[in-house]
Formats: C-alpha cells, sequence, structure tokens
C-alpha cells in the first residue's frame, strides 16, 4: 500500500524487451539496502524489486501491465514517480493508493493559475463513476484531489512544489498518465451494485 506522495524521482535506466520487460530504474537511495522482492510504486505501477546495485533497481513488468498502463511507452531517460511501500506508524499524507492502476487518462488542457497549474483530464468513461469533486485520484503515483468533474473530464490544480518535485512537470498536453480511482469509490461502488442485483 501507498499514500501517494512521491518520495524520489527516478530515472529510466534500461529496458530489455524480452516476453516480460526488465526494467532498470536509477535512484537517489540506498538500493542495496531495499530487499529482493520489495514493493515500490513507480509512477503509480506497484512493482516487485528483482534485481539491485547501490544506486538502481530492477522490476520485471508482465505484458498485462504493458496492455493497462503507460508503461510501454517507458524509455532510457523517462522520469519514474517513486514511492517506497507504507509501513506502520508512516504519515497517511495523501490517501490510500494500491499501486493498481485502473486506466489511462490524457491530459487535454494545461493553465498556470496563480502560482499553480490546473490540468483538465480525460478519462475512460467506464471509470466517470468512481470520480467526485473534492474525491481523492493518483495520477501517475501522485495523490491530487478533484476539482470539478463534467462527463469524462476532470480538473486538478498542482501547487508550485509538486510541480517541480514529481514528473508531472515535465508533461504536455496530450500526455498520457496512470489513473488509479479511489479505492473507497470503486467498493462502494460494488456494493451498491450487489445490492441492487439483489432486490
Amino acid at each position: 500500500m501507498f499514500t501517494g506522495i512521491i518520495t524520489a524521482i527516478g530515472t529510466v535506466m534500461s529496458v530489455e524487451r524480452k516476453r516480460d520487460w526488465r526494467v532498470w530504474i536509477g535512484a537517489p537511495w540506498s538500493c542495496e539496502k531495499i530487499s529482493l522482492g520489495a514493493s515500490i510504486c513507480c509512477s503509480g505501477v506497484c512493482l516487485t524489486v528483482t534485481e539491485r546495485t547501490p544506486d538502481s533497481f530492477a522490476v520485471d513488468v508482465s505484458e498485462e501491465t504493458l496492455s493497462r498502463t503507460t508503461l510501454h511507452r517507458w524509455q532510457q531517460g523517462t522520469a519514474i514517480n517513486l514511492e517506497r511501500s507504507l509501513k506502520m506508524g508512516d504519515e497517511m499524507g495523501g490517501h490510500i493508493v494500491s499501486g493498481h492502476v485502473d486506466g489511462v487518462a490524457v491530459v487535454e488542457k494545461m493553465t498556470v493559475i496563480s502560482g499553480s497549474h490546473k490540468l483538465d483530464i480525460s478519462v475512460p468513461i467506464s471509470l466517470t463513476e468512481f470520480i467526485a469533486e473534492k474525491g481523492s485520484i493518483a495520477l501517475d503515483g501522485v495523490s491530487l484531489t478533484v476539482n470539478s468533474v463534467d462527463e469524462n473530464i476532470l480538473s486538478v490544480n498542482i501547487i508550485e512544489h509538486t510541480w517541480r518535485n514529481t514528473n508531472l512537470g515535465s508533461y504536455v498536453e496530450s500526455s498520457s498518465l496512470n489513473l488509479e480511482v479511489d479505492m473507497l469509490a470503486r467498493y462502494i461502488s460494488r456494493q451498491i451494485q450487489v445490492a441492487e442485483r439483489s432486490r
């Protein structure tokens, strides 16, 4: 589990394209201290550490993950938002993030407003029932509050600190982002569906 509070920006060092992809990510951590099998949220996707060096770690990415996320676009030099998994007693600064991506969102419009950055983002129609004004979402692993929702377009405001300390500042209009809806919204929707079927 994660919180959506990014603690570092990593960089894709290499991508080995075999049946499953193996990606090496450089990180500003003492990576040799990361346990093999540990989970790291990489731009919103929970991935397992399979190898490591003092300043990098490797993850294997399945075809399923490649087909449902933006990871198939990763290449050498791609900036990656990183968050280590949550430990008991850690501060919950964002919201509960699983690292299980629900779909890919697209930046439709970017506007600078009084020092922050407003992004209008289109999301898959199938996910709109899980998104509410003032609710939480994760975009590329970053916990954000939804300002407004209009059909399949939502808007978020990103403060300068977040803009500079995540990879969101590198995006432009038409960029794609990994989207995870709020876990609570997903389960509430499921419970409502089950209750309606049982009537």
